[in-house]
């Protein structure tokens, strides 16, 4: 059944987050139709190189501020926003990509699931669903998303790579970059950053290196490929501008204003350093200035969707209710296939009173992703202003069985089920979420 194996999918992804998490903290996903986009252009001829379909794996961004990069299954990988920010240009972001890449195609992935359940069994630990559903946010949130829950002892390795494997991924990653016509030195500029940091305390090494063990040997088996090619590789400024873009707007909500407008200036195109500037004054709670340079970058990209649906954002939190359903229908009909956006144009539509729109619009995006809790927070809100409760408890059961609030989600489920009509394809699903809270 689709909800049931929508279920599994995240508690794969989510197991794999809850292992790379900080003892005792908790994580979640930075949402942004901008960043997401800017990073499949950069994954897309690392991905197609190593053989992946670059529409079915996704590039995901943890909230997080120190140094990881990890895979969860062969779907998804995972970057924190602190690596991002921390390396200096598009070829090393796309080495690190590379690398995770070839921990799916080398198979390495199946080895360590089979390892997870191993210790599971060991520890005799049950693993419960903990995707989560933090609603979006004041305006300093670049987005909500899933919320990672603390970690035992018994998976801390889950996540480790052998060096063997490490080995194996270095050079497949290596000829990927190639194959792609990407600059290999990238891949050792990414080891050089974390060289040395092995002989630190645990506690003092950035997370990559405890889940991906950096030895001599490799770094200098990586020198020697780099130092045999013999190709010239050629300056990639849309890489360039996409990598600064992500990272410009992504240090733009994660730093403080003050930081963003002191250094925004430096930024390598004017509609990024726009951009940057713009979600500053917003966050100030300055819509005026907000709005000015917003208006400057569209200025600069008309036909720039992701620009529209920040402008949108920015007036819907600024309580201007019709203009932000107005500019986020423009960016929608220019990425009809974005679901965030259309969640943002969902989530306007309900502010102005237009529920039939907005049913209509939040279940085209809820089909296009699934684990946005945002958009099934906000789909709920229309079943019930459009009088159906039963619809509203069922979506509301699959928000928080995503949110790992399994008893909430049964309470919602068992509500749904006796509203809505018996075999229906909604009792169905709800009849999936009681069997997944049953099971997990």
């Amino acid at each position: 059944m689709h909800l049931l194996r929508c279920f599994f999918a995240v508690l794969a992804t989510t197991l794999a987050l809850q292992f790379a998490a900080a003892p005792a903290q908790a994580r979640g996903l930075i949402r942004d139709a901008d960043i997401e986009h800017a990073l499949r252009q950069l994954a897309a001829p690392v991905l197609r190189a190593a053989g992946l379909n670059s529409r079915q794996v996704r590039i995901l961004i943890v909230n997080d501020t120190s140094l990881n990069a990890f895979v969860a299954d062969h779907r998804h990988i995972f970057l924190n926003a602190g690596l991002i920010m921390k390396l200096e240009n598009a070829r090393s972001l796309q080495a690190v990509i590379a690398h995770e890449a070839a921990h799916i195609t080398n198979g390495h992935i199946t080895r360590r699931a089979g390892n997870a359940r191993a210790a599971r069994t060991a520890a005799g630990l049950g693993i419960a669903l903990a995707a989560a559903a933090a609603a979006a946010g004041g305006p300093s949130d670049a987005a909500a998303g899933l919320a990672i829950g603390t970690q035992s002892a018994a998976f801390r390795s889950f996540l480790s790579h052998t060096r063997a494997e490490e080995a194996s991924a270095d050079l497949s990653s290596l000829r990927t970059l190639v194959n792609a016509g990407i600059d290999p030195r990238g891949a050792l500029e990414v080891q050089k950053l974390f060289q040395g940091q092995e002989l630190l305390t645990t506690g003092r090494q950035d997370p990559y290196v405890r889940s991906h063990p950096l030895t001599r040997d490799r770094i200098r088996a990586t020198e020697g490929f780099v130092a045999g090619i013999k190709t010239t590789f050629p300056d990639r400024p849309t890489d360039t501008y996409w990598y600064e873009r992500a990272k410009g707007k992504l240090s733009a909500f994660i730093r403080a204003p003050k930081w963003t407008l002191r250094r925004a200036k430096s930024s390598p195109t004017a509609d990024i350093r726009d951009m940057r500037e713009a979600i500053a004054y917003h966050r100030q709670s300055n819509l005026p200035k907000a709005l000015k340079e917003i208006n400057a970058a569209i200025g600069r990209r008309p036909n720039d969707p992701f620009l529209l649906e920040l402008k949108g954002q920015f007036l819907l939190e600024g309580r201007r209710f019709a203009d932000a359903a107005r500019i986020y229908g423009q960016a929608a009909k220019m990425a009809p296939g974005e679901a965030l956006i259309l969640g943002g144009l969902g989530r306007a539509q309900l502010a102005v009173g237009q529920v039939s729109s907005a049913l209509r619009t939040l279940e085209t995006a809820r089909g296009r992703d699934f684990s946005d809790p945002r958009i099934l927070r906000d789909l709920a809100v229309a079943y019930a202003k459009s009088g159906q409760n039963g619809m509203a408890s069922l979506v509301t059961a699959e928000r928080y069985a995503l949110s790992g609030r399994l008893k909430d989600a049964r309470i919602h489920a068992q509500r749904a089920q006796g509203l809505l009509a018996e075999g229906s394809g909604p009792w169905q699903r709800a009849q999936d979420v009681l069997s997944a809270t049953r099971r997990l």
